[in-house]
């Protein structure tokens, strides 16, 4: 099955631009493939960004600054905070074939070589099951390990603190 599907948007790495995939038209074609559709790239962002996350091992997406901004938005009503599944993602989407940016928080122990397969393996295959186009490159940038003794520091009462 042949569908057209054009991307909006468009970086340098995969092949640029806002074209359809050439499917076949009119009377004679199967109905499924007459029409465009069209994918946004921050749709592909999304479905990275899902993917990335449900591989074990993985903390949280974004690097420093970028997490505690979107922790912050995140705290705060109607500020939108439907970014949080983008953040840590990047994602460059050409005609027929996209390439994914990852910044990621790691779990303390786990292997990271594992973890960063385990990440493409899903990234990949979400990624081109869900909207057809190849998936050239998934790039990994891995900006902290996460302590579970991080979190525990951070939910200590405030007994005892002076304001």
């Amino acid at each position: 099955m042949t569908d057209n599907i054009t991307s909006v948007g468009g970086g340098s790495r995969p092949e640029a631009g806002v074209s359809a995939l050439k499917g076949r038209t009119g009377a004679g074609a199967p109905a499924e493939t007459r029409g465009r559709t069209t994918i946004a790239d921050g749709v592909v962002a999304k479905i990275a960004g899902m993917a990335a996350r449900e591989v074990p091992g993985i903390h949280s997406l974004g690097a420093g600054m970028a997490r505690a901004f979107g922790a912050m938005r995140e705290r705060v009503p109607g500020a939108g905070g439907g970014g949080a599944v983008t953040r840590g993602v990047k994602v460059e989407v050409g005609e027929r074939q996209a390439a994914v940016d990852l910044d990621v928080v790691v779990e303390y122990g786990v292997s990271i070589v594992d973890v960063a397969g385990g990440v493409r393996v899903n990234v990949i295959s979400a990624v081109e099951r869900m909207t057809g186009l190849e998936v050239v490159e998934v790039n990994i940038a891995v900006d902290d390990v996460h302590l579970h003794d991080d979190e525990e520091q951070q939910t200590e009462p405030d007994e005892g603190r002076v304001r």
